[in-house]
This record gives C-alpha cells, sequence and structure tokens, in this order.
C-alpha cells in the first residue's frame, strides 16, 4: 500500500481563510456536512474513508485559490451517485450554482471515454468540453483526476492502465490549453508511471543516478547569475527547476539521447516586473553565451493559454547547457494555474471568474460559448481554440494577432473587427498582394485594405475562410440580408390579403390591432411579424383573423385540430447507437427530424448532448470538426415524428382526402399548416411514422389523391 498525504477539514479550512471570506467558508462548511453524511459509511478501495476523496479534490482547488462555490461542488462532487441526492434537494441545500456544477461533474463522469484512433479520443475531448457549460466544471473534474491518480495503485493493472491512457489523451491536453501547468505535469508523470512503467522507471533511475551532480552544478549557476542580479541591484528570487519525467520521456521518444536533453539543468528566475525581466535576460546573455534559436519571447507574444515568459538556454560552468526562465510573480502565477489563476479577480466586491476571463482571455469565449459563436457552431470554435496549433501575425502597427495554424487573411480580418472583414477588397502580406485564401505563417505582416462603398463579404468567402468565428461573422451578414428580403415579401403578402379583403391598410395597422397580433401570435416586433409572413411560417389569413374573426369552414376545423396538438419528441435512450459511449444525452434534430432507416449523423452541441440529423441535412453541411458517427439500433420499435410538404391545387377537399389515407395505418398526422402560395396550396404536416419504408408508402397514397402536383420531405 503506497502513503500518500491526506488532508483533512481542519487544513482545508486553514488553507481557505488565506483567501475566503468567514461567510464564504461557513458555505463551504455547510457542503461538506452534506458530503460528510452523504457519504456516511462509504470506503475507497484504498481503505480510507470515502469523504478523503472530495475533501483531498477540494484541497488541490484550494491551492489554486479557487472559488468557494467551487470548492463546494467538489466536496460534494459524488453525492449525486447512486440517487443519494437529487439536484432540485441539492439546489435547495447549496443554492443553484454549485448544484449545476455538481450536476456538470456528474454529467462528465457518466461517461466512458475508450478508444485507440486519433479521430475517437478528439471526439471524446469535444464531447467532454461541449458537455461542461462552465470552466468550473471541467476544472474540478482534473482536480478530482489528479487525486484519483495519486490513488491508482488501489485497483487492478489493468483498470490503471486504462485510466492513465485516458488521462494522456484526454484530460492532460485541455489542462496544458487551460494553462494548468501543475496539474497536466503531475498527471502526466503519474499516468506514465502506470501506463508504461518501464520507461518510467527506467528515467527515474538515470535522474537518480545523476542526481548529485546536477544538483551540484545547479547550485554553482545559481549563486553565479545571483551574484550578478545582487550587483544590479535588481531584487530576484532563483529556483531550481526539476524537469518533469513525462516531458523527458517524450523527448527519449523522439530519438534524442538523454545527454542532449537541454533543460535537464534548468533554473527560473523570479522578478517583479517586466523590464525587470528584459534587464536580467541582457545580463545573463552578456556573462553566458546563449544557444543559437534557444531563446522563446512568450512575454511580447504569449502562448494561447496566457503563458507568459522568457526562455533562453546557455553554455553554463563546465560547458554544459543550462535552461532559463525569466518571469515575474504575477506570469508565475498563471503559468501554474492557467485560466485558474484569475480566480481572484474582483468585481463589484465578488470574485467573478467568468467577468476576469472575457477580459484577460480570448479563448475562454469559446469555451463559454459567449459573443460571435453561437451554440450551433460551438464546438468547432472549441476544436480551433483548444486543440490546434497557433500562429502569430502582425498589423502595420505590431500588434500581435493569435489564429489557428491553417488561417487565411479573412480569418484575420474578422479577428480584428466585423467591419474590417465585411468591408474587405484586398490584402497584402509582407508588402505583397496576396489571394484571400492565402495561408499565413508565422510573423506575417497583415494589411487589410477596405472601401466603405463595398456591398459586404462574398458568399465564397465562407470556403475560403478557416475559422468558425469568420465564417459565423459572414453567414451572419447574409442571414440579416435574408430577414430584409423576407421582410418586404410579408409586407406584401399581406398588404395583397387586406386589398383581396377590401380592409383598409391603415385602419388595420393601427397600433391597438397591431399590439393585439403581436401578443397572440406572440411576436416582438412588426418586423418579426413580416419575417414570418415572408418566409410561410404563418399566413395572412391568420394575421388578419385575430382582429376578424371568419367562420370556419370543416377543412379549417381539421385544420385547427391538428396544429393544436402537441408534438412530443420520443424519449430516444439507446435507439440511437453513438460508438463508444454509452451514457449520453441524444436528441432528435428538429429541423430534418430523421426516422428509423434514414442516413444519420451526429453532431456535439454545447451543453445538450449530441443532435441527430440526417446525412443529407443542410444545416451540417459545412460541419466536419464537431460531427461523430451515430447509427439506428436495429431493434428500435417506436414512432418518430418527421415534416413532409405537400403541394396541390386548390381543393376544399384535399386536406381531408390527405388524413383520410392514414386510416388503417400506424401514422398520425401531429401538426398541419397550411400556405398559399400563389396558384397553388402548400400543406406543412408533421407526420409520426416507424421508419422511411412506412414513411415512402404514405407519400406515394398521397401522390394518388386527385390534385396533389408532389410530395417531399422537408427540412427546416
Amino acid at each position: 500500500m503506497k502513503n500518500i498525504e491526506i488532508k483533512t477539514y481542519d487544513e482545508l479550512v486553514k488553507k481557505l481563510k488565506t483567501y475566503l471570506t468567514e461567510e464564504e467558508i461557513k458555505k463551504v462548511t455547510k457542503s461538506y456536512m452534506i458530503a460528510f453524511e452523504k457519504h456516511f459509511g462509504e470506503k475507497r478501495l484504498t481503505g480510507d474513508d470515502y469523504i478523503v476523496h472530495p475533501l483531498n479534490v477540494a484541497y488541490i482547488l484550494a491551492n489554486i485559490n479557487a472559488d468557494y462555490q467551487t470548492v463546494s461542488a467538489a466536496l460534494l462532487h459524488d453525492v449525486m451517485e447512486e440517487n443519494k441526492i437529487t439536484a432540485l434537494e441539492l439546489e435547495s441545500e447549496v443554492g443553484l450554482e454549485i448544484a449545476k456544477l455538481v450536476e456538470g461533474v456528474n454529467k462528465i463522469n457518466k461517461l466512458s471515454f475508450t478508444g485507440d484512433n486519433e479521430q475517437v479520443i478528439a471526439n471524446h475531448r469535444k464531447i467532454l468540453v461541449g458537455l461542461s457549460e462552465d470552466v468550473r466544471v471541467i476544472i474540478i473534474k482534473l482536480a478530482d483526476r489528479l487525486h484519483n491518480m495519486r490513488t491508482l495503485w488501489a485497483i487492478p493493472e489493468e483498470r490503471q492502465k486504462r485510466k492513465a491512457k485516458e488521462t494522456l489523451d484526454i484530460l492532460t491536453p485541455i489542462a496544458h490549453r487551460l494553462g494548468m501547468s501543475s496539474i497536466k505535469s503531475e498527471l502526466e508523470d503519474l499516468s506514465l508511471r502506470y501506463y508504461k512503467p518501464d520507461a518510467y522507471f527506467q528515467i527515474v533511475e538515470k535522474l537518480n543516478q545523476t542526481k548529485m551532480e546536477r544538483e551540484n552544478l545547479v547550485l554553482e549557476m545559481m549563486n553565479e547569475v545571483s551574484t550578478i542580479l545582487n550587483e544590479h541591484n535588481i531584487k530576484h528570487e532563483i529556483k531550481g527547476r526539476a524537469k518533469a519525467i513525462y516531458s523527458i520521456y517524450n523527448k527519449l521518444n523522439k530519438g534524442k539521447k538523454f545527454s542532449d536533453i537541454y533543460d535537464l539543468l534548468a533554473l527560473r528566475v523570479y522578478v517583479d516586473t517586466e523590464s525587470d525581466c528584459y534587464q536580467v535576460l541582457g545580463l545573463i546573455h552578456s556573462k553566458y553565451k546563449p544557444l543559437p534559436k534557444r531563446f522563446k519571447d512568450y512575454i511580447a507574444m504569449p502562448k494561447a493559454n496566457m503563458y507568459q515568459s522568457l526562455h533562453t538556454t546557455v553554455f553554463g560552468p563546465g560547458g554544459n547547457y543550462f535552461e532559463i526562465q525569466i518571469r515575474t510573480y504575477e506570469m508565475d502565477k498563471v503559468a501554474e494555474n492557467g485560466i485558474a489563476s484569475h480566480w481572484s479577480y474582483k468585481e463589484g466586491g465578488k470574485a467573478n471568474l467568468q467577468s476576469a476571463m472575457e477580459q484577460k482571455l480570448q479563448f475562454f469565449k469559446s469555451i463559454m460559448g459567449l459573443n460571435d459563436t453561437n451554440e450551433e457552431e460551438f464546438m468547432s470554435s472549441v476544436k480551433e481554440d483548444l486543440f490546434k496549433d497557433s500562429i502569430y501575425v502582425f498589423t502595420p502597427k505590431g500588434d500581435v494577432i493569435e489564429l489557428p495554424s491553417g488561417s487565411t487573411p479573412i480569418d484575420f480580418a474578422y479577428k480584428v473587427h466585423s467591419e474590417v472583414g465585411d468591408k474587405m477588397v484586398g490584402a497584402l502580406v509582407n508588402d505583397n498582394i496576396v489571394p484571400l485564401d492565402y495561408e499565413l505563417k508565422d510573423n506575417d505582416i497583415v494589411k487589410i485594405n477596405t472601401n466603405k462603398n463595398s456591398i459586404g463579404p462574398s458568399k465564397e468567402w465562407i470556403n475560403m475562410a478557416y475559422t468558425t468565428q469568420a465564417k459565423s461573422k459572414i453567414k451572419n451578414f447574409f442571414s440579416k440580408i435574408d430577414k430584409k428580403d423576407y421582410q418586404k415579401i410579408g409586407v406584401e403578402l399581406l398588404n395583397k390579403e387586406l386589398r383581396k379583403k377590401k380592409i383598409s391598410i391603415n385602419e388595420f395597422l393601427k397600433e391597438e390591432n397591431v399590439n393585439k397580433i403581436l401578443a397572440e401570435l406572440k411576436y416582438s416586433s412588426l418586423d418579426d411579424l413580416y419575417i414570418a409572413l415572408g418566409n410561410y411560417k404563418i399566413t395572412p389569413n391568420i394575421v388578419i383573423n385575430v382582429i376578424y374573426k371568419e367562420t370556419e369552414s370543416k377543412e379549417e376545423i381539421i385544420l385547427k385540430k391538428a396544429q393544436n396538438r402537441k408534438e412530443e419528441l420520443p424519449v430516444i435512450k439507446n435507439d440511437i447507437i453513438v460508438e463508444g459511449i454509452d451514457e449520453i444525452k441524444v436528441n432528435i434534430a428538429s429541423c430534418c427530424k430523421p426516422i428509423p432507416e434514414d442516413k444519420i449523423i451526429g453532431y456535439i452541441t454545447k451543453g445538450n448532448g449530441i443532435s441527430v440529423h440526417r446525412l443529407d441535412c443542410p444545416n451540417i453541411s459545412n460541419l466536419e470538426e464537431r460531427i461523430i458517427e451515430v447509427k439506428w439500433n436495429e431493434l428500435v420499435n417506436k414512432k418518430y415524428p418527421t415534416n413532409l410538404l405537400i403541394h396541390a391545387r386548390e381543393n376544399k377537399n384535399v386536406l381531408l382526402d390527405i388524413i383520410a389515407k392514414t386510416s388503417n395505418t400506424d401514422i398520425t398526422v401531429l401538426n398541419i399548416n397550411f400556405i398559399n402560395n400563389n396558384d397553388n396550396f402548400l400543406y406543412e404536416l408533421v407526420v409520426s411514422v416507424q421508419n422511411v419504408t412506412s414513411l415512402n408508402k404514405f407519400m406515394n397514397d398521397i401522390r394518388s389523391i386527385p390534385n396533389i402536383l408532389d410530395v417531399e420531405r422537408s427540412i427546416k
């Protein structure tokens, strides 16, 4: 049995007192008491009381100054298992915010992440991030896994290897992109210890053999550098930096010799200000010759995860290579804890992580689904921001713009500002004219030529842009234009029908009538009403009948009954199979409404599981990164709703004939919407049907009705 340090609640409180208020600690204590009660009598495989685990997860988070909600959720993160407490009960005890965090951790803990190929691993990462509506859920999950990895010795070897591989594949890349270096490094070393123990202990043995020699060399270098800095009155602190075992393993795996790994001898210099960093660098380079191409300035150009530091490798005492990192204390806080380094950001007297991140971290907006990235495009932007390499390019004024590798001038323009993108007419890179699909490289200087009279972007740019943000802004531009067209059509349709009924347009559109129409039809403005008319979601007669009620025909009575019938999507658990994942929410897409025997594909949404679409659905035709393979369970035996569009000539009995065709079938008409389309009539039907075979037979039956011109499945 392995000895690890077990933290007590008193130790946790002592840690929390260094940065939380008494009132906040009382709320944490309440969460602890609930967790203690719910886990009372339970034991872990280590032999410890179960409460030891959530306590230690909370302590890991307290070490990075997590807010009280996150520490509370860490204490409670396992209480929803085996129905110890419901979400509503937990909310009434500790409040909505903590309950939501616990629910989020519980949701992702139910998922089984296994797979060997990179595509499956990438899908799992996307699902994990996609289901975490609050970034704090991911941070709790990382702390939870860290404590589990510390006690991994307690489970059988086969499960040890599986957990270790899952940690390396899924969780450490996320910890890296969140900048949580301290947690990432420990997770990596522990994972290697159990996944490839031979390689791990071989490196440990080599490090132990050279430990005394390395420590003496590092101490000598520390003293020399400290003397130089003291001579120049630079307040500083120097520490020897231990090289992570997993990092050494990676370098050895790439063919390097143990003796060729530059940063086995490493120092880290801490100073107060950014200007001190550069002064220290100059002094070190004046005494020790730097190694060419080993200097990195992450202060001027921070990494995507906010990391800032100066890196240099120099020839030190005895001709040994020394890697030296120079940073301020604030930079070190960010380097170790990344996104979590801003827990203490204050606004209005409250710790507010989300507000801090909106100001300090661009990619956090993607994680939270804020601003330009809408819900449907969430997963693509997460993959760009979290899992792709970045390039750094410059504006002509020298400002640094970070973009995913593969970006074009179009992406650059929209990253600068939407208006720059919309008015762009050309681009220069390093003073040379380039096509708009030119792939930008690190250190390119990009100038965007604009014309204030430009009518806007081209639709072709959607295929030329690389980032979801740029594609989304171009689509939004054309969406606004489409709305104007629909609005114009809606005005014409309503006015035409009013004239046909000899109703004064001005009289009909007086304020009290408009307010009544908007209230009854649930539209927020007259423009929205016109847009609905223009894209045939409602008919002019529906609008007119709010003010001037007309006698309903038999056909209209049938129509109204169908329209008022509540359409309920069936529960589909296990009807759709997601390869390699047992427990995840699956939803049928409302736009294309697939049914059994349709070819289908899955789309990972933010916080709402997987949305299943027909393979030919245009709403997913341009998406790649957020797509996952799904299939129907062959044993599925229930009915699903889907949309039909029926084109007919004017005939008062046609609707009755359509509904009559459902007799002696398993098909039910759930909803009917009637659209008057010039000389012809359109009927939008939602029908409940068992599979494509049954649906095709029903469609053929409808085509046999006199005055029916065509029947097709529709996608909204």
